[in-house]
């Protein structure tokens, strides 16, 4: 057995339990060299003589299914989502897509809990004024109190309503398949997707990024929002309509903007980056410890399964 890795996290001494468990599977283990996600270009080349595939970020389409070598068993992807791989051309082929649910859940609902709290406050800012010889008095405003909508009650939603609600936050969720005796147990309301914008004094994103979710926050969906709302993005780039966006900021009908994810990755031209009303990070919500322990052993386990003919509950597609 062959097996490429491309997760750059995978490699790193937190998973060496995982890496032990592959190596002893595999006859030979290929990691990705390039410190980054795959092109498209890319990926069928390193593939050649692969049974199997832990994929991180790396963009799947269609033509680099079909490019790929017919060994290729199973497309074992490191994390929950699976928008980046195509996953028509990966069943026409007969390979099996897996994921890893619920490992990051915990990690991506802190970071954006850790984006509302900074926004809020200012923290990044005041941190770079007293670093710069400043002492600024900067009036944040509290979560206690606040409504925040989320959107795309799964389980990193629920994780964070369940701690905007510990900070006395009032919370209304909006997902098209939610569970709603799980919400009236929890406390949150349901409402469509309008009514959760339009009272929100925060907006937290955590939704697949589909066909039906791009840019569902939009031009139109902003300017129905109250002036001075705060938005985080947690989820997949695409979400939000940046241009859109970034006229909402610069005119102040969004008082603050929280990504973690990019129409376009790694970021490096948006205007909103020259926006000090704009905290980033680098697509790091699930780089924790435990969530990347905990992605790395699954998408072995996940991998091994399919490859031994034995039950996995995690394919996709």
């Amino acid at each position: 057995m062959k097996i490429l890795v491309t997760p750059t996290s995978f490699s790193k001494p937190v998973n060496k339990a995982a890496q032990e468990k592959l190596a002893a599977f595999a006859d030979e283990v290929v990691y990705n060299p390039h410190g980054r996600p795959l092109t498209e270009e890319e990926i069928p080349q390193m593939l050649q003589g692969c049974d199997g595939y832990i994929a991180g970020l790396d963009y799947i389409t269609a033509d680099a299914i079909k490019k790929a070598p017919d060994t290729l068993k199973v497309i074992s992807r490191y994390g929950a989502g699976v928008d980046r791989v195509d996953l028509p051309a990966a069943r026409d082929k007969g390979i099996t897509v897996t994921n890893t649910p619920g490992t990051n859940a915990t990690a991506v609902c802190e970071l954006a809990f850790g984006l509302m709290l900074s926004l809020a406050r200012g923290i990044p800012q005041l941190d770079h004024a007293v670093k710069q010889g400043e002492w600024p008095r900067r009036n944040g405003i509290e979560l206690n109190g606040k409504k925040l909508a989320v959107l795309g009650l799964g389980a990193i939603g629920r994780k964070l309503a369940a701690r905007a609600q510990a900070f006395g936050m009032e919370v209304c969720a909006y997902d098209p398949y939610v569970d709603e005796g799980y919400a009236r147990a929890a406390g949150i309301k349901v409402c469509d997707l309008q009514k959760a914008i339009g009272d929100a004094d925060f907006v937290s994103l955590h939704m697949p990024l589909t066909k039906d979710t791009k840019h569902i926050l939009g031009a139109e969906e902003i300017a129905s929002m109250k002036d001075g709302v705060y938005i985080v993005n947690t989820a997949r780039g695409g979400l939000i309509d940046e241009e859109a966006a970034h006229g909402a900021l610069t005119n102040g009908k969004i008082a603050g903007l929280g990504l973690d994810v990019y129409e376009a990755e790694p970021v490096s031209a948006s205007p909103l980056l020259k926006l000090g009303n704009v905290i980033t990070t680098p697509h790091t919500g699930a780089h924790t410890q435990e969530a990347v322990s905990g992605m790395g052993m699954m998408s072995v386990d996940n991998l091994i399964a399919v490859l031994t003919g034995s039950e996995c509950p995690y394919t996709v597609g």
